[in-house]
């Protein structure tokens, strides 16, 4: 599937897929011992989930189907420590106890999928929707297991800066490039999808990472990029740091793209703000 990259009118390559299929970003990435989820032992506090028809859409690369609600806290940099992955197909609502609208599945392009845990309520989880922008999907108890997240980045459009978080202290920051004029990076929470592999010299041959977001306005992009996601790369010199150059993306230097490919897990939440109250200590 193809990553919006900023610059360059490129698409058709894929997420990568590792034997087990599970991906991992790194070696300091392993995921910390999951558990199967089972259903609230108390039952009368737990909404029913309407049966869901077999015609639903499935959530994959693609924009995700319309009706999940907006995300009520998208701009919040509170870290997200939890994330859950799919352990068979599961029928996504708009609300608890609401509509079914599609299914979320374990893997997308064959990737293992693990979403952030956004918040719960009424025995239901909510969790950040793939291939959308500020929206959530809600899923009944059972289906799931959960696996702990301690990464998160931070996005600030204003200063053009990325900073990497472990367990909520900031841990490096670096400059970037964002999405130009008309093409700006979507604001709000979202989280790696996976990675893949630079499909040119122009990326400085090191992997990029595909986010769960997509640009806010789908027909603004190149035809070359369109049903492309956002994504975090490097490019193949640093001029254009601390610019709007890209076609929605977040660039920053080849050696922090490394460092958070062999750190980060998929799963791990990004948020994009227009800047934070006080800068970070590593800005």
């Amino acid at each position: 599937m193809a990553v919006l990259m900023g610059g360059a009118a490129y698409t058709g390559w894929a997420l990568t897929p590792t034997p087990g299929a599970t991906p991992v970003a790194g070696p300091t990435s392993e995921a910390p011992p999951t558990a199967e989820v089972p259903p609230s032992a108390d039952a009368e506090r737990v909404l029913p989930a309407a049966p869901a028809p077999d015609g639903l859409p499935e959530i994959d690369y693609d924009p995700a189907p319309a009706g999940f609600p907006d995300d009520p806290d998208a701009l919040d940099t509170t870290p997200l420590t939890q994330g859950l992955h799919p352990t068979r197909k599961l029928a996504a609502y708009d609300a608890p106890g609401g509509r079914p609208l599609a299914f979320l599945m374990p893997t997308i392009s064959e990737v293992e999928l693990t979403v952030p845990v956004a918040r719960r309520e009424s025995g239901w989880t909510a969790v950040l929707l793939p291939s959308a922008n500020r929206k959530l999907a809600w899923l009944p108890p059972g289906g799931f297991r959960t696996v702990a997240l301690r990464d998160q980045i931070v996005v600030e459009r204003t200063p053009f800066r990325l900073t990497w978080y472990r367990d909520g202290t900031a841990q490096r920051s670096w400059q970037i490039s964002l999405g130009q004029r008309g093409q700006e990076t979507p604001l709000g929470r979202t989280f790696v999808l996976g990675r893949t592999p630079p499909p040119e010299s122009v990326y400085g041959g090191v992997d990029i990472y595909a986010l769960g977001s997509i640009p806010d306005d789908l027909d603004s992009v190149p035809a070359g990029l369109r049903g492309a996601h956002i994504g975090i790369h490097t490019w193949y010199h640093d001029g254009e740091l601390g610019q709007q150059t890209t076609n929605g993306c977040i660039r920053l230097t080849a050696s922090g793209q490394r460092l958070l490919l062999e750190k980060l897990r998929p799963g791990t939440p990004v948020v994009v703000v227009d800047e934070l109250p006080a800068p970070p200590a590593t800005a």
